[in-house]
């Protein structure tokens, strides 16, 4: 997955093609194609990884966090999506995701049904209401976009 993910984060769906990841992987061809039957199938597992280490990562932030309101736990899983920030080929594929999705009904299927899952993790593991929830993830979207950009993040409170 760690191939996988690599390659389509440099190319995307379409232009990656199964030789450089199983080349990368260090695996022929051949291997690559009894794991996965279709390079959309290595597509869609290397997104599901992705989604769940998001997820794995709020889990954990929100176990750990004393907080019992929902700003502060909110607060406490932020902190550790932001240590995800330092892995930008994760964050480059987790846009090509959604890029993706725009061409491809099945890529967007999945690509909707985590996106909504982890919205609702995060309600659920908040106690946030859906605003609440809308706000974090809206703020997390734009801390990737940053971040892949390489851009200094933007802070609306001090007027930049």
């Amino acid at each position: 997955m760690a191939a996988a993910i690599a390659e389509f984060a440099a190319g995307g769906y379409a232009a990656t093609s199964t030789e450089s990841i199983a080349q990368r992987a260090g695996i022929s061809q051949t291997y690559l194609f009894r794991l996965f039957p279709t390079k959309k199938a290595v597509f869609l597992a290397a997104a599901n990884q992705g989604f769940d280490a998001v997820e794995d990562t709020f889990r954990a932030a929100a176990a750990r966090s004393v907080a019992t309101d929902a700003p502060d736990r909110l607060d406490a899983m932020a902190d550790a999506y932001i240590d995800l920030l330092g892995d930008r080929q994760s964050l480059t594929f987790q846009l090509q995701i959604y890029a993706a999705s725009a061409l491809d009904e099945e890529i967007r299927t999945l690509a909707r049904e985590r996106f909504h899952r982890l919205y609702q993790t995060v309600r659920e593991l908040s106690g946030s209401d859906a605003g609440g929830a809308f706000d974090f993830m809206a703020q997390g979207m734009l801390l990737n976009v940053t971040s892949v950009l390489e851009l200094e993040l933007l802070n609306p409170d001090v007027g930049e």
